[in-house]
């Protein structure tokens, strides 16, 4: 999935694709974990960073929303 212009969403858009991200992150994790190799680590890496900058510019969108 690409990164998602949070500021389109709705605030129950934007509480989803959080969570689906958080799932997204534990199962990488969980995956990563279980392989072994230099291709399949990389792999995993650059997953983690997309899904993790993605999570953190929803967060940072929410609680934007939080403090108005």
């Amino acid at each position: 999935m690409s990164l998602t212009d949070p500021t389109s969403l709705s605030a129950a858009d934007l509480a989803d694709r959080i969570a689906i991200l958080r799932d997204n992150i534990r199962q990488i994790t969980e995956q990563a974990a279980s392989q072994s190799g230099a291709a399949d680590e990389e792999r995993n890496a650059d997953r983690l960073a997309q899904q993790s900058e993605e999570l953190d510019a929803l967060l940072k969108e929410q609680e934007r929303r939080l403090s108005k």
